[in-house]
Parts: structure tokens; sequence; C-alpha cells
């Protein structure tokens, strides 16, 4: 475990083993055979990969990006993927979470999160096709029972064949229902699929042999709506009876989007059907397709707040090394000093500031990303109430997590930017990419919008007697009492203070729910997302912070001042403590006070926005 620009490694542990211990995982059946010598083997080998296949190539796929040719409709991505992609198959992460019945490791959920965070750190644009291509594998394995089942499962989890997720058309992106991709009966029980999806990630790649589509269409006459949409398993090559690829099958990339970020990452529109020979084969039963999808898309949106703490990760490591490398102006005690040194801008009190904003953010990304991947084991590995709380927590946090780590990424990318001033603004740094690829984490798999509503309807206000709110809470309270005798109670009230404060919003907005006034719930539902991500994750700096406290205090001891400073230098484990520490009181005593200012402006019933028409937006030419 070394150090290295990605993926603070020390902390991906310590939020794995001594926060949530995933080693006790051993005590389930499913994960018996593992402890956490292979959890860290298996780190480590992503972490090799990634530093040494993926992220020298970055900087250089991102000016290169991918070649579509018209004529022949393919599309090529950067050369070095292709070995990359290689290591990673050999070293069997396409499988590293699926069970050993279909050919894969069986390991728990939360190692694939905590590897392809490393991934993620190393490039999100070449990451891009594995995490989809295991989205679709997934669907294959839990709703694909026809024709060429086992030589898909077969060859996905070898690597050898990828993945999409095929929702969008020109006419439906948030509103899927309005989609007008069709699925035509056949005598022989297949389909045949006519339709444009468009912004389909590694829809058309040189990666793969063959890429299995997941599609949403209609089957010719099923009602309009959600509620009348299938899925289909679409394959680029037919597949023989023996397994071997067949003739091409009628879908094809008709061009791809010229992008803002990950350049490496094809972003195509694909046509079904032109000739009308498009074979698809029905997944599940019919008119389920948003019930199957929906397993995907869950998935795909906490893969998606994985992406977003990696990128993150990323740029807030570039930062620090930048910071302790550059020197500029003496130190502020020393300003008046016509002698004094430059000092490395990592000692002036904005750059340390911004720092441990950035620290703080980054730290509570990761901690609610591993516990809903966590949970999502629980709810998979056990039974009764306990499974039920875990995957009410998962439903719960799954917004939280999607669009509260994405927001964020847009905003923590810009502060390394800002550590690195002007030379942070240049594309020979890393870091204007880290922010170029991070934006586009809160438009797809769900704008954050949509994840905002999510959360305040189906997740809460909608869901019967706020179960799963009520779970979310209980582990708060829970944090609170065993955070008591260790912590200081001044970063114990503000999460007492806290619940009270969002019981109160939800009884508000219930009123408001009861007399019909839907407006003014949904103009509050992406304060109410931003104000909940800030409860959960002041929740998680305490429950860390009573964790790292008792180390810290064995650690560290009763040295202070110089003394304790020049420990800190000569032990790592004392100075990682001692971070972990300073960042909790930092989020819970200086950044958590936000969440009342937020909480404030959802309960003042300000109706601007309501009286607000497109007549007051003035300014603006008509098109």
């Amino acid at each position: 475990m070394g150090l290295n620009k990605l993926v603070d490694a020390r902390d991906q542990r310590y939020v794995l083993f001594e926060m949530l211990n995933i080693d006790k995982l051993s005590d389930e059946k499913h994960f018996s055979e593992f402890d956490r010598e292979t959890y860290e083997a298996t780190l480590e080998l992503a972490e090799q990969i990634a530093v040494s296949q993926i992220y020298p190539f970055n900087m250089e796929a991102d000016k290169t990006g991918v070649k579509y040719d018209p004529v022949t409709k393919n599309v090529k991505v950067p050369e070095p993927y292709k070995p990359a992609i290689a290591s990673f198959n050999e070293a069997g992460f396409p499988g590293l979470a699926f069970s050993p019945e279909i050919g894969g490791m069986g390991m728990p959920f939360i190692m694939n999160i905590a590897c392809n965070e490393i991934f993620n750190a190393a490039s999100i644009a070449w990451n891009m096709f594995t995490i989809l291509s295991g989205g679709a594998l997934g669907l294959i394995k839990n709703f694909y029972f026809g024709p060429g089942r086992d030589v898909i499962i077969e060859k996905m989890i070898a690597g050898e064949w990828g993945g999409t997720m095929c929702l969008t058309e020109p006419d439906a992106g948030s509103d899927v229902g309005a989609l007008k991709t069709k699925a035509i009966r056949q005598p022989d029980g297949t389909f045949r699929i006519v339709g444009q999806k468009i912004f389909i990630s590694a829809g058309e790649n040189d990666i793969y042999k063959n890429i299995i589509h997941p599609v949403l269409a209609r089957i010719e006459g099923d009602p309009p709506g959600t509620r009348g949409i299938s899925i289909f398993m679409v394959p680029k090559y037919h597949i023989n009876p023996d397994g071997s690829l067949g003739k091409k099958n009628d879908v094809v990339c008709t061009g791809v989007e010229h992008k803002m970020g990950i350049h490496g990452s094809p972003t195509c529109s694909l046509s079904f059907g032109d000739n009308g020979e498009c074979v698809g084969y029905l997944m599940g039963n019919e008119r389920e397709g948003m019930k199957i999808m929906f397993q995907m898309m869950n998935e795909a949106r906490l893969q998606c707040a994985n992406q977003a703490l990696a990128v993150s990760s990323s740029a807030y490591l570039h930062a620090i090394t930048y910071a302790k490398n550059r020197k500029q102006m003496p130190h502020v005690m020393r300003l008046q000093d016509p002698g004094a040194p430059s000092v490395a801008i990592i000692e002036h009190p904005d750059v340390k500031r911004m720092l441990l904003w950035m620290k703080t953010q980054v730290e509570a990304m990761r901690m609610v990303t591993y516990l809903t991947a966590y949970n999502i084991d629980i709810a998979h590995s056990r039974e009764g109430e306990e499974a039920r709380d875990a995957q009410a927590l998962v439903d719960f946090l799954i917004p939280i997590c999607k669009a509260g780590n994405s927001d964020l990424a847009w905003l923590v990318t810009a502060e390394a930017m800002q550590v690195y001033g002007g030379y942070g603004y240049c594309s020979d740094y890393p870091v204007e990419q880290l922010a170029r690829d991070s934006k586009i984490l809160s438009l797809y798999e769900g704008t954050n919008g949509i994840q905002s509503i999510d959360l305040m309807t189906r997740k809460l206000l909608m869901n019967r007697e706020q179960y799963s709110y009520n779970v979310f809470k209980r582990r708060i309270q829970k944090a609170i009492e065993e955070a008591k005798g260790v912590v200081d109670y001044k970063y114990i009230s503000p999460l007492v203070r806290g619940i009270d404060k969002m019981d109160e919003i939800i009884d508000f907005l219930m009123k408001h729910l009861a007399s019909g006034r839907l407006m003014q719930i949904f103009i509050n539902a992406t304060p109410l997302r931003e104000a909940m991500t800030m409860l959960a994750h002041a929740w998680l700096h305490l429950w860390s912070l009573t964790v790292a406290t008792k180390k810290m205090r064995e650690l560290v001891g009763t040295l202070k001042g110089e003394e304790r400073d020049k420990f800190l230098h000569e032990n790592l484990e004392a100075a990682f403590y001692s971070g972990k520490v300073l960042a909790s009181q930092y989020y819970i005593g200086a950044y958590f006070h936000n969440y009342f200012g937020k909480a404030e402006s959802i309960l003042a019933e300000e109706t601007a926005v309501i009286k607000s028409t497109d007549a007051i937006y003035t300014g603006a030419p008509e098109e």
C-alpha cells in the first residue's frame, strides 16, 4: 500500500475495516471464504493496475478521444485502453462480485465499489466500459433466460463481451415513458426492434468482440407511458447455437457526441432496425421493463456516486501534492519581515482551509458510498428485519449518494484548480480534466433534479410511515449515543438539533401534501436533498470522529504544541488519525451550520419561485 495521487489507500481501509468492519462479513455463508488478507490483496492489485497501466495514459487519451468512421459506422477508442482492459480481465475483476455459480469470485459488492473507486480515479472514461458491462451482466443473469444466455454470461464475466444501457431517446430523456422505440412480435417468439437511442455510453467500440444492449421498447399495442415498457436483449452480433458469433444484427452507431469531458468514452447514437431486421429477445415479463431496468439504474447511480468520489479524491490528492511543493510568499506571521523566505502554499491559512474543506467532503463521500454498498451486501446476505432495514437504508441513500457526490465533485475539482492557481486552468496539469470529466456525473443516470424528486416523494413523503427515513434517523441516533463520553458534546449537539430540524421539515412538507400544495413541495425538492445530504455527512463524520478520537488518543497521548507536531511528522498513523479528527471536527463545527440555513430557507415558505412565469425571464431572444 503506497502513496499515489488517485485514492488515499489508508482512508479506504479505515472506512472498510475500522468503521464498517467488512472482514466480519466472513461470518455470512456467502462470503465465508474471504478475509481481510484477501480484501487487502485485491485492493493492492486494483491499485497496481490503476497506477501503472491506466493513470499514465489518462491525459493523452483525453486529447486523442474516440474516432467515429461514418462509412463503416465503427468507433475506435484510444489504443492504450485495450491492454489495460486485458489486465483488468486477466485479474478477474469483471466477475469480482458475481456468484461463483456463473464464474465470478463472489466477493461482497462493497469490494466492487472500493476497487472501482481506484479505477475511476485513474480514468473515469476508461472505466465506463467495465462498469456498464457489469450492470448489463447483472440484468442478463437475473432476467434473461432465452437463447445464448450461458455463452453471454461466460463471455461477459470473462470481459470478452461488453454491455450498455439503452434508455434515452431524442424525445424521451427524463421522461422515459415518452419513448418511441417499438418491438414487433414475431412468430418465433423474438421481436423486431425499431427505433433510435441517444447518449449511449460505450454503445459502439473496438474493445469488445460483441456488445449486449439491454433496450427499452414498447411492444406494439401496449399502453403508453412507463407501464407499457418492456426490455429486450439486443446483441451487436447474433450468437450461433455453438456460442460463436454470427452475422451482425441490424443495429448501427450513427454518430458520437463531442463532449466537454470523458473524451475516451464514446457517447453514441444508435439506430435499431433501419432494415427491419434488428432481433431482440424479451428479458423478464412483458411490460416490466422499468421495474427490471431500475435494478441496473440503482447500481448505476451508486457507481455514478463512486465516480464522483473518485474524481474528487484524485483532484484533492493532486492539490495536496502541489500545495506542499509550490512556494509563494512568506508565512502570514512573517509578512512584515523583508528577509522572510517563501513557504509552501500549504502553510497559508486560506489554502489550509481549502484543503481541509476538500478533505472533509471527499471523506464524507467515501463513507456514504461505501456504507450504501455495504448495506446492499447486508440486504442480500441476511434475513428478516435486518435485511429489510438495510434495503430501506440503501433506497434512501441512493439519491443522496448520486446527487450529493456529483454536486460536490464539481465543487471539489474547482477548489483543486483554485489551489493550483492559474496553472490549474491549464491542460498541462491534470485537475482541469478532472473538472471537465466530473460535470457529466450530475447529468446522467437521472439528473440531480430527478434524484431530489425521487428522495422527497418515493423515499420520504410517499414512503409508508417514513420507514426508510426512520431507519436513517435511528442510525444517526445510534452514532450520537456512541459518541457520548468520547467526543466533545459541541460536536454531538448539532446532530441532535439536526434531527429535530429535519423532523420539522418533514412535518411541514406533509402538511403541504395533505392540502394539495404540490408546487410548494416540488420547489423544495433540491433544497431538501441538499440538506439531507449534509445531515447524512454530519452523521458519518460523527461516527468517524468517535472511532478516530479513540485511536488518536492511544497514539498521541498528552503531547501538545511543537512536540505533538514533531511526533505527527514522524508517525504516519498518528498523523492519519489526527487528520481524521480534524476533518470531522471541521465538518460538524464549521461547515454543518449551513444545514440549518438550508432548513430555514425551506420553512420560510417563500413563494417567489411559484409566482415566476416565463414572462419574467427577459433579455434572451426567442428561437
